[in-house]
């Protein structure tokens, strides 16, 4: 569609979308409510507000709660390639999700299918495995293919069958396939004779043979693109009309190894997300731990982004390693040989979405079936840096070397993981001095903060770095938190020559895997539904005009009240130690003191962690405690804190946080390593 088509229809959405809104303005007051106050609006029709670019509004991509393997990648079988371990979850292994019949052993000899493929599966004559799946199974349905994909090596020959049951029986006529020779990929298709959510796929063989990459894909995804998507949850998503589609995170990419997978390496197995690991056959594709728990196959990887922006209309927005870990880890690589040659992996990048067939990386997109540029003209350097100087002196290098030789390029740095606080401050000012183009800028916070904080953006100064808010979202999926969401987007849109860019986030939760909430989209294996605020943003981004009304308000109801609610003293992915807290009031009275000398008796525990009193200190000693999902400490119910604590490892800062209601946490604050931390935001 054209620009000029695409604002004529957006143009008259917004009028449908209006009315809808005012219908709903308009219910009548039941007879018994209490008096309320008036509020007039008025519209200055005639005046010219900020232009809204079409792509003010995307979505973000990160594979978390199992948003990719299991989720949108669209393939059924778990560990299909047997690289499940212990690096990516204490309780895996290459068998996780299989089960044996028989001998079967996970091989990593030089026998292997390829050197980045590192195990496979040596499976005995007579002998079968079994695979179970994502959450409750294997799902088909009636009368659809699916198409099965093995690679095999048996030297005397062997024939494999293979069949799709769950406890009731047959889903499916059984398949059999005759191996003989090297490494060679096998296929069948199957067409499902009933629908079951708990299918399950055996590989039997007749002789010894050697198994790799087994792989099960409905042959309807999205698009009926191949190695394609889950297409309900790809529908979803393209029913926002997204303008852009930023990936592959988030802490993927500011955290673990920043080395290669390689044998000079040692095969490193908890990476940063690098594009080249991700790109070229799947079975030749690097797995890597993810940093949330569990294993990336990769099967999902950059091709495969840039194709589904292309498929959606939206513009494709990767994120690259800046070299600063972040999400925990907090150290800055000092290695200049490998920061040139990840400078050189994002020119390389560039090549690779843009470049002609005829150049090197061109002809691999071109090879993978997109002859055509994808039309990169964003990318950002880092994701939520703790180490705001460390980081900007190595965006700074990229900059300049993507400048030089792609000034059509635009690069974005970031500000922090907060919206506030000295890191913040800091990034922005070297981000103000240096010029940059677009600054990054991330928060979750709770409905009442996006509320009192409509007028954030009112401020900026125009001259400034624009802004790109790649991540947010208040605390929950209620409808309190999309509606405050809803009236926090006003805000953006009424700053949009400030505001460029605005995504959600996180996308994607599969119900049975869920390490973050609140999530945009929900899904099992088989079925999807948009949450609340899924509901929000479909409005915006279906809704996007091309200009701002000024528009002003005769007041508008205090949202703030006063801050109540109990006190969390917690950690994230880090240990430690917790004195002499102090709570005081505005005139200095003292609310609440606990020096723990009698224990920790005011304070009740909610989720994870392992905390104790020892030496007069209050412990937390678990350094994989993450709060929200696996640790944190809620005290007294009280209105602000002070408080002395000390870090036991260099990592992510301590967590402080006030008016705490159950789940909800109104105010929060991250402090570093180090004695004397005060709450500046109550």
């Amino acid at each position: 569609m054209s620009r000029t088509a695409r604002h004529r229809t957006r143009r008259r959405a917004v009028l449908t979308g209006t009315a809808l809104l005012t219908a709903a303005l308009l219910l009548p007051v039941p007879a018994h409510a209490e008096a309320v106050t008036d509020y007039t609006t008025t519209v200055d029709a005639g005046a010219h507000g900020p232009a809204i670019d079409d792509t003010m509004y995307g979505v973000f991509f990160e594979d978390i709660n199992r948003a990719a393997d299991g989720g949108l990648y669209a393939e059924l079988v778990q560990n299909r390639s047997f690289e499940y371990s212990a690096a990516d979850h204490a309780s895996y292994t290459p068998l996780t999700s299989w089960s044996v019949s028989g001998t079967a052993e996970a091989v990593g000899d030089s026998g292997r299918l390829d050197e980045r493929n590192r195990t496979y599966l040596s499976l005995g004559a007579g002998s079968s495995v079994t695979n179970a799946g994502y959450n409750t199974g294997i799902r088909v349905e009636q009368g659809k293919r699916y198409d099965l994909s093995v690679w095999a090596r048996a030297g005397a020959g062997a024939t494999l069958t293979v069949t799709l049951k769950d406890a009731a029986g047959t889903l499916a006529e059984s398949r059999e396939v005759a191996v003989r020779g090297d490494w060679t990929r096998y296929q069948a298709t199957f067409t499902a004779s009933r629908t079951s959510n708990r299918g399950r796929l055996t590989v039997a063989t007749s002789a010894d043979t050697a198994l790799d990459m087994v792989s099960l894909f409905p042959r309807e995804t999205y698009k009926n693109q191949p190695n394609g998507l889950r297409k309900d949850l790809a529908e979803k998503i393209a029913a926002l009309k997204p303008g852009f589609l930023r990936f592959p995170g988030g802490c993927l990419v500011n955290t673990g190894s920043m080395e290669d997978c390689s044998e000079t390496s040692g095969w490193q197995r908890r990476r940063a997300y690098q594009w080249k690991d991700t790109v070229g056959p799947v079975e030749k594709r690097a797995t890597n731990a993810n940093f949330w728990g569990y294993n990336q196959s990769y099967g999902l990887g950059y091709y495969e982004y840039f194709r589904f922006a292309d498929d959606i209309g939206a513009m494709p927005l990767p994120v690259v390693p800046a070299l600063v870990t972040g999400c925990g880890q907090n150290r800055a690589t000092d290695d200049e040989a490998l920061l040139k040659r990840h400078i050189q992996d994002t020119l390389d990048l560039i090549e690779f979405a843009n470049g002609p067939r005829t150049s090197t990386w061109g002809g691999l997109r071109a090879e993978m079936g997109h002859p055509e540029p994808f039309g990169l003209t964003h990318i950002a350097v880092g994701n939520e840096e703790n180490l705001p100087h460390e980081f900007f002196a190595r965006f700074q290098r990229f900059r300049a070397a993507v400048e030089a030789e792609h000034p059509e390029i635009t690069l974005i740095s970031n500000s922090g993981p907060d919206d506030a606080g000295t890191v913040f401050d800091t990034a922005w000012r070297l981000n103000r001095e240096g010029g940059v183009d677009m600054v990054d800028e991330h928060y979750y916070n709770s409905p009442q903060w996006f509320l009192r904080n409509n007028d954030r953006y009112d401020s900026y100064d125009r001259q400034d770095p624009k802004v790109f808010l790649g991540e947010y979202a208040s605390q929950g999926n209620a409808w309190k938190n999309d509606l405050a969401e809803a009236a926090y987007m006003t805000g953006l849109e009424r700053n949009a020559d400030v505001v460029k860019l605005a995504s959600y986030a996180p996308l994607l939760a599969n119900e049975d895997y869920v390490q973050w909430r609140p999530d945009m989209i929900w899904f099992n294996n088989r079925a999807s539904w948009g949450s609340a605020n899924y509901e929000v943003q479909k409005l915006f981004m279906n809704n996007v005009g091309d200009r701002v009304v000024p528009s002003r308000a005769s007041g508008t109801p205090d949202v703030s009240g006063p801050i109540a609610g109990a006190v969390g003293l917690s950690t994230w992915a880090t240990g430690a130690a917790y004195d002499d807290v102090e709570v005081t009031a505005a005139d200095g009275a003292t609310l609440l003191s606990d020096d723990f000398s009698a224990g920790a008796g005011r304070w009740r525990h909610v989720g994870g962690g392992s905390w104790t009193v020892q030496d007069g200190r209050y412990v937390q000693t678990d350094e994989a405690a993450r709060p929200g999902h696996e640790g944190g400490r809620l005290g007294a119910w009280i209105l602000s804190r002070e408080a002395e604590a000390e870090a036991e490892a260099e990592a992510e800062p301590l967590r402080l946080r006030v008016a705490v209601r159950g789940a909800e946490e109104l105010q929060a604050g991250d402090r570093g390593r180090g004695g004397g931390v005060r709450c500046t935001r109550c």
